[in-house]
């Protein structure tokens, strides 16, 4: 008996063993396997889900709409030299200009251009022209983004030419006059839309890619000569009105001979008249 119960603890002993370096080998074959982390991830992260896909990033880069304006005003000694400095600037800048003026008053001489520059040269014209110049009286650099006013068109010019494009659809497949007419009515009003948005979104553009830069230089006139000119001129132009003043008269008058010659007569008669009338 004493050796039957010390056989059946000897066989428990190694049951128990076995399970227990079973159960060993399960955790290690399952500590073994491990999956790949995540990109941007780590084990220690507390969200870490080794299982689920790494989102896909997508980057969408919108260039910038600037609208770049300028306007410059500054003395100069000689104009004619400035002018020219100034188109050499417009020929390296390869910009042009679209609208050019001069005069003189009491005290300066003047000269007003409005030149029109590829945006990209704009800050290499502002160089350009300020060479040479002490100071400016007014210089004024403007930048306007207008970048969610152009994606506004183009979204919306997109949307538009979709619905055109499902309006034609459906004109394929219409039957009936009367909504064939509706439909192309439809398709016209959209049309114009379209063309409106289109108009808009030229024109900015175009003011995107060409800066707008105003120039005003000016020559101070001598104090002497500016009296002769004020002074003088004031004098001769008075002689002039004068002259042509006498001359209207005298075309007046002439114009007026039949009424003259009738006065005349009217007058002959009634101092006739008169005559006869002391007589008796």
């Amino acid at each position: 008996m004493r050796q039957l119960f010390f056989l059946s603890i000897f066989i428990l002993i190694i049951s128990g063993c076995s399970k227990s370096s079973t159960s060993n080998e399960e955790n290690i074959s399952i500590e073994a396997v491990k999956l790949p982390p995540k990109a941007g991830a780590s084990s220690g992260d507390k969200d870490f889900d080794p299982v689920a896909a790494p989102p896909v990033k997508v980057k969408q880069e919108i260039e910038q709409k600037i609208i770049k304006e300028a306007t410059l005003r500054f003395e100069t000694d000689n104009l004619e030299n400035t002018f020219k400095q100034i188109q050499k600037a417009v020929a390296n800048s390869k910009a042009r200009i679209i609208n050019d003026s001069e005069g003189k008053d009491y005290e300066t001489v003047f000269r007003n251009l409005i030149v029109k520059v590829p945006s990209q040269n704009f800050d290499r014209f502002i160089s350009d022209v300020s060479k040479g110049v002490s100071y400016f009286e007014v210089k004024n650099i403007s930048a306007q983004d207008v970048t969610e006013q152009y994606i506004d068109l183009t979204s919306r010019l997109k949307t538009k030419k979709k619905l055109e494009e499902r309006y034609l659809e459906i004109l394929k497949k219409a039957n009936k006059v009367s909504e064939i007419l509706e439909i192309e009515q439809q398709i016209s009003t959209i049309r114009e839309e379209i063309e409106a948005k289109e108009g808009q979104l030229k024109y900015l553009e175009s003011r995107v890619s060409d800066s707008t830069i105003t120039i005003e230089f000016y020559k101070t006139i001598p104090e002497k000569e500016g009296v002769k000119i004020s002074y003088g001129s004031k004098l001769w132009n008075a002689v002039k009105s004068g002259f042509y003043t006498l001359s209207d008269l005298l075309i007046s008058l002439l114009s007026a001979w039949p009424f003259v010659i009738l006065f005349v007569v009217f007058a002959y008669f009634i101092r006739r008249k008169l005559k006869r009338r002391k007589k008796e």
